[in-house]
């Protein structure tokens, strides 16, 4: 069956694989971008920021005037930060929040009175590996993809008697362009950082593992498969045997014993 579908931040990663797949499988996509879109194939690019809460209702609107209905939402649009939580600087912190969180809240809200009134509609938010285990010098990452967890299964109680549906999906490593975005917002730690030292060394295992990560279209054919699915599952962990155990393992273990386990992964002295 045919479905319309808003995917955000489709400019490469995740979200430019995934459109282009769903567009093969013959939906009708829409996906967004910041800077100006550029047509590829059938899908409907359209520009919006997470953080510009007029163009996100423009862009839905756009979506409901072309085709009277959104049968999914994919919130996958998002930004990385790194550095020290003492040293980060505040403006990277807030936009890191207003971008993975605030701005999925504010998208979820102008979308939900449309699936409301349509009888139903699924919404696939994207959390991550590192929202369910703080990750070291990616706090505010972390608390941003923490914050999805729990906006999610609580929403997902709120709109249960609307047929609308609430998906969680926590990726682990890919290779995607996210190591090189996040040195653009990092906290300019030198020399006279006290965190200097740790945070280079653990950066260095951190973009390590994203190097050998799986590619992204391993999760967009995921991703195609569960927004075609009649009775989806609450959450998909799409990760290595290894990160799927680290979850695991964190539900398992005494806190301190877990919290030597990931300090060793991130040589954390």
């Amino acid at each position: 069956m045919q479905k319309v579908i808003l995917v955000t931040g489709t400019s490469s990663g995740f979200g430019k694989q995934t459109v282009k797949l769903l567009s093969e499988a013959g939906h009708i996509v829409y996906g967004t971008v910041r800077k100006d879109p550029v047509q590829e194939g059938s899908v409907h690019q359209l520009k919006m920021d997470l953080t510009d809460n007029d163009s996100i209702v423009q862009a839905v609107n756009t979506v409901l005037q072309n085709e009277g209905r959104l049968d999914i939402l994919i919130n996958n649009a998002g930004m990385h930060t790194g550095g020290p939580v003492e040293t980060s600087p505040v403006e990277n912190i807030r936009l890191q929040m207003d971008s993975n969180f605030l701005g999925l809240v504010r998208i979820t809200r102008e979308v939900l009175p449309v699936m409301r009134k349509q009888g139903g509609g699924t919404i696939i938010n994207f959390s991550s590996i590192g929202g369910l285990m703080g990750l070291p010098f990616q706090s505010f990452y972390s608390a941003g993809k923490f914050a999805i967890e729990g906006f999610s299964e609580a929403l997902r109680m709120e709109v249960k008697q609307f047929n609308i549906r609430i998906v969680l999906i926590n990726p682990g490593d890919f290779h995607t362009s996210n190591s090189a975005n996040r040195r653009n917002f990092m906290a300019p730690t030198g020399p006279n950082d006290p965190y200097h030292e740790q945070f280079e060394r653990t950066l260095g295992i951190i973009e390590k593992d994203e190097g050998n990560g799986w590619e992204p279209v391993i999760l967009a054919r995921k991703i195609v498969k569960i927004a075609e699915s009649k009775n989806p599952r609450q959450r998909y962990i799409i990760a290595s045997f290894e990160q799927k155990l680290a979850v695991a393992l964190k539900h398992i273990l005494p806190g301190k014993l877990f919290m030597m386990i990931l300090a060793d992964h991130y040589k954390i002295s």
